[in-house]
């Protein structure tokens, strides 16, 4: 089962470019599933299976990172459609990174096998985010991500016709440059509620849903969910 990895550009970062620069996605992106319900580089519930995938959407308070414990680390938090058992990925959502000490946030969509972009408006821990992607019709999707507390929201419609809707996300991830999975930022607990797919609330029931559990190869853990109720759940970062 591959589950697509979001890739940064781990040079920029290192050298604390602001939000908003380069950042791409590689092509043949690797497989970093170990087995069920564990995977390198993704921690929340997805569902796969009774597709297709029409919608999905989520709030989640932004968490920030503790970079004195992680002075280098990077962590994203999403909604989207496909990535797992599919070829491509439709997302939007949040980025916390630790470069060199110092936390970076902002917001970005994703169409792979296009690059990401990435907003500059101002995003801070505290702060309520809500983020959507619904499937329109003839290969358009809707991409929306709101930052409640601050007011902006950015809507993008793209195209990407021979995306499958095979599966929908709610998810903590470790992002990856060219050479694999990056160190996890420590964001602490994200809070996550009002997911839904295909516009039922996201459950323990709902056919199909698998918590995942973020672990190294050597099996430690790096970041786990919560129990899952009435569309809400939390997210524990662990280890680097």
């Amino acid at each position: 089962m591959v589950r697509f990895i979001r890739i940064v550009a781990l040079a920029n970062l290192l050298l604390s470019v602001a939000p908003g620069a380069t950042a791409g996605a590689a092509q043949n992106v690797p497989n970093h599933k170990i087995s069920h319900s564990t995977s390198t580089n993704w921690s929340g519930y997805d569902v796969t299976g009774h597709g297709p995938y029409n919608s999905v959407a989520a709030t989640w308070v932004q968490a920030g990172v503790d970079c004195t414990k992680t002075p280098t680390g990077y962590s994203s938090f999403w909604v989207g459609l496909d990535g797992d058992t599919t070829s491509t990925v439709e997302q939007t959502g949040t980025e916390a990174d630790c470069s060199s000490g110092t936390a970076r946030y902002y917001g970005w969509y994703e169409m792979y096998p296009k690059f990401p972009v990435n907003y500059s408006n101002v995003v801070a821990p505290g702060d309520t985010m809500k983020a959507s992607v619904t499937y329109q019709s003839r290969g358009t999707f809707q991409l929306s991500l709101t930052d409640v507390t601050r007011g902006w929201t950015h809507t993008v419609t793209p195209m990407l016709k021979r995306a499958s809707r095979g599966s929908a996300e709610v998810i903590v991830e470790a992002p990856s440059s060219s050479g694999g999975v990056l160190p996890l930022a420590d964001f602490g607990t994200a809070s996550f509620s009002g997911a839904t797919v295909n516009g039922s609330l996201l459950s323990s029931s709902t056919p199909g849903v698998d918590p995942i559990t973020m672990v190294t190869s050597g099996g430690t853990v790096k970041a786990q969910p919560g129990s899952l109720s009435n569309g809400s759940f939390s997210d524990s970062w662990h280890h680097q």
